[in-house]
């Protein structure tokens, strides 16, 4: 039996039907482990002490709405949990970053934290596809407009996205015509202030947004193809794709086993890897989703698979 701590956003707000991280904590607790949680925001370090939280000591209900109890509450130190997972969502902002290095202090103090809070500063989340560029579509990251015109001019049909988005937002598609390409820049690059990833636009969309799941260097056997509906060029479910799991194929598993190990071996036990058709477009590692969605749909038993990884990697 493990103490686990769930750092993530505020319970009260996880929709459990759908939730990866309840996923997990379900499977943590149906094979006998403690769980508690906190959120970022409840993170403390002070000279002579070590890094603690202000957490709750959850049971699970199993009831839909009222999913959880609290059994005691405290400030506790983070190392005396066994391990501590990190499942804030994105954005990636200041104070995300600022709870990475709470984090990076509280493992130097003995605490194993998943995934690697060095890890997750080293891979945002569309600039990781860097690494692994023969993979990915053509690609630009840049400040500068005429750098995106030139992009544009070369490969014609474009898809525009900020560096911190999730979700699909702040998503835009730019055709041959360059319709709006001028206000969407102006819009996203802010004057020059803030960078922005453009891609060659992937006429495979249509077929789903794949979301492949690494898992302890391992690659899940299915994946979720997010698929834009009517006029949309998003497959985010967020974004209201329709999530359909598929089988991996043979280029789905030999494009992931390449890059599989290198990211685990970094200290990312739990990867989302996004690819339409045969192409890498973003490497997630913050708090991948679509645990549930995919068992659901195959009966492959994922939140099994991931506890089985984190289990081999406290022994």
């Amino acid at each position: 039996m493990k103490k686990i701590l769930v750092v993530a956003d505020p319970l009260e707000a996880f929709k459990i039907y759908k939730d990866t991280t309840f996923a997990m904590m379900r499977e943590l607790q149906k094979r006998g482990h403690t769980l508690a949680a906190c959120e970022p925001a409840h993170l403390q370090w002070q000279s002579g002490q070590p890094v603690t939280a202000q957490l709750r000591h959850l049971t699970l209900t199993g009831d839909a709405d009222a999913w959880f109890t609290v059994t005691r509450e405290g400030r506790e130190p983070l190392h005396t949990f066994d391990a501590v997972l990190m499942r804030k969502d994105p954005p990636f902002d200041s104070e995300f970053f600022y709870a990475t290095h709470l984090l990076e202090q509280a493992e130097r103090e003995g605490a194993r934290v998943f995934n690697s809070p060095r890890a997750l500063r080293d891979h945002p989340e569309k600039l990781a596809l860097m690494e692994f560029a023969q993979f990915a579509p053509a690609t630009l990251v840049t400040r500068r407009p005429e750098a995106i015109r030139a992009f544009h001019a070369e490969h014609k049909d474009i898809i525009l996205k900020p560096l911190d988005g999730m979700g699909g937002m702040g998503i835009f598609r730019v055709g041959p015509d360059g319709m709006n390409l001028g206000s969407i820049t102006e819009t996203l690059n802010q004057g020059g202030a803030t960078s922005v990833m453009v891609q060659r636009y992937l006429p495979d969309i249509v077929l789903g947004d794949k979301r492949l799941l690494l898992i302890g260097g391992k690659v899940a056997p299915f994946v979720l193809a997010r698929i834009p509906q009517g006029s949309e060029v998003r497959g985010n479910l967020a974004a209201g794709g329709k999530g359909v799991a598929q089988p991996l194929t043979d280029v789905d598993r030999k494009i992931a086993e390449a890059i599989a190990p290198t990211l685990a071996a970094r200290g990312l036990l739990l990867v989302g890897l996004d690819m339409i058709g045969d192409k890498v477009t973003e490497i997630n590692v913050t708090s991948p989703t679509c645990f549930q969605e995919i068992q659901q749909q195959t009966g492959f038993d994922v939140p099994a698979m991931f506890v089985d990884a984190l289990e081999a990697a406290l022994a």
